[in-house]
C-alpha cells in the first residue's frame, strides 16, 4: 500500500514539475496559496519522500513485490 501512495505522490511531483517546465506554472503551489504556504510545503516533502521511497523499488528482487497479488501462473 505504501508502494502505491508513494508512485502516486511521485506522479503527481512529476505532473507539477512537467507544468513548471512547459508553462512556468506551480500547481501545488497555486491551489495551495503559494510556495510558502505550509501546505504547498507539505505537499512538497511528501513527495520529496515518496521519490525517496520509490527510490528502494529499484533494487528489490520483483518476486518480493508480488508477494501481495493474487495472479497465479500455471
Amino acid at each position: 500500500m505504501l508502494d502505491k501512495i508513494s508512485l502516486i505522490l511521485v506522479i503527481i511531483g512529476a505532473l507539477n514539475w512537467g507544468s513548471i517546465g512547459l508553462f512556468q506554472f506551480d500547481i501545488v503551489a497555486w491551489i495551495c496559496g503559494g510556495q510558502a504556504g505550509i501546505i504547498s510545503r507539505i505537499i512538497y516533502t511528501l513527495v520529496a519522500l515518496a521519490g525517496i521511497w520509490c527510490i528502494s523499488m529499484l533494487f528489490r528482487d520483483r518476486r518480493e513485490v508480488e508477494v501481495g497479488t493474487d495472479n497465479t501462473i500455471e
